[in-house]
């Protein structure tokens, strides 16, 4: 395997690029989910009581808070600026943690998301727009 670094800014670039998408699309999902919860609480399954538990109007104005800043930052994200780096982690990071705490209610998805997350979190990081 190659460990050339121009190869791998070229994987992170676009991996990164890969990511601003996946974070629009993450982001739309996580509105449209924030709303369902807000709009009709009987959409969604009761499970166990957990500690952190919310009702699910809260979680659905979570989810619609995450996902519109989700949205936006993969939005900025194209652009490459630090900032928008910056900010895109931190992001994530809560996007994160939301979804650990909404595992109790929907575990493959919550599973799904914060794999994503962390692949994003990656290229994020590893991708230097002035290299390439």
């Amino acid at each position: 395997m190659s460990h050339d670094p121009d190869t791998k800014q070229a994987v992170a670039k676009g991996t990164a690029f890969g990511a601003a998408i996946l974070l629009v699309t993450v982001g739309v999902l996580q509105i449209f989910q924030g709303i369902a919860a807000i709009a009709k609480d009987e959409v969604f399954v009761t499970g166990i009581e957990y500690i952190y538990k919310f009702d699910f109007t809260t979680w659905g104005w979570i989810h619609l808070i995450l996902g519109i800043l989700v949205t936006l930052t993969g939005l900025v994200l194209f652009t490459g600026a630090t900032w928008a780096r910056f900010a895109a982690i931190c992001i994530l990071a809560l996007s994160i943690v939301a979804n650990f705490l909404w595992l109790p209610y929907y575990p493959w998805w919550s599973i799904l998301i914060i794999a994503v997350d962390i692949v994003v979190i990656w290229a994020i990081v590893t991708w230097n727009p002035e290299r390439v």
